[in-house]
């Protein structure tokens, strides 16, 4: 513990960071902001479509607080150093993803960001996480081009109707006939995301099985709400890894 904190300290000198919790100094998270990333999974429901049954998925913990700080800095500044702490609320999704009935063996398919994202920020969050944590991915998905008629809307302000009629589904870009997948992405509000890629994989074939992610948004009321339901602690700590998903080679 000592050396670890020496090495911080060291580290700060030659590059300093700000908390992206709290703006404390020299440190990526401090102390007290990297505590509230202790997992509080929870579960939920998603309906996809007529024809597929609903999807399990599960969330690390609420996007809010240090989770939101955290994320918002790793995505929009580029902070991929906050990827390790958020390794935690991760894990403790995927534990709990991986021990549904039929999750055992499943291929883990990261939900890609637009091609504008992806041209903003040189990586795909998703997809960096995972790596961080010691998982191996399976990259299947891939987002259509952002329409250029000045008609395109940030999707947190769209209804979920609006998200479901107007997102686009993403390209299968792997063959996954008769795989089962679970999804993987870093934040959750009404679902569609998961959504458009469950009904993508399910026409190319595969079994969606379930979905995980960091972090879920707080319960909304109407269209958009998510029933989620806070389950018990979990084994699944900071270093800890998942026993079935892949490790990275």
């Amino acid at each position: 513990m000592l050396l670890a904190r020496a090495l911080l300290d060291a580290a700060a000198l030659v590059a300093p960071v700000d908390c992206a919790g709290c703006g404390a100094p020299d440190r990526a998270l401090c102390p007290a902001c990297a505590a509230q990333l202790a997992p509080t999974p929870r579960t939920a429901l998603l309906d996809v479509a007529p024809d597929h049954p609903p999807l399990p998925i599960v969330a690390g913990t609420a996007y809010a607080g240090a989770a939101r700080a955290a994320l918002l800095a790793l995505k929009e500044e580029g902070r991929t150093e906050l990827a390790r702490p958020l390794r935690a609320p991760l894990l403790a999704a995927l534990e709990l993803a991986y021990a549904l009935p039929l999750a055992e063996g499943a291929v883990l398919v990261p939900v890609p960001g637009s091609r504008a994202a992806l041209g903003r920020r040189g990586f795909q969050p998703v997809e960096l996480l995972a790596r961080r944590a010691g998982l191996a991915v399976a990259r299947a998905l891939e987002l259509a081009p952002e329409p250029r008629d000045g008609r395109a809307v940030v999707q947190k302000q769209r209804s979920l109707a609006e998200r479901t009629s107007l997102r686009s589904e993403p390209r299968v870009t792997r063959d996954l006939q008769g795989r089962r997948v679970v999804l993987l992405d870093d934040v959750v509000t009404s679902g569609a995301t998961l959504r458009a890629a469950a009904r993508a994989l399910a026409r190319a074939g595969a079994a969606v099985v379930g979905g995980a992610a960091i972090a879920a948004t707080p319960r909304r009321h109407g269209e958009s709400a998510i029933r989620w339901h806070l389950v018990g602690a979990l084994s699944a700590r900071q270093g800890d890894e998942p026993g079935t998903p892949q490790r990275a080679s």
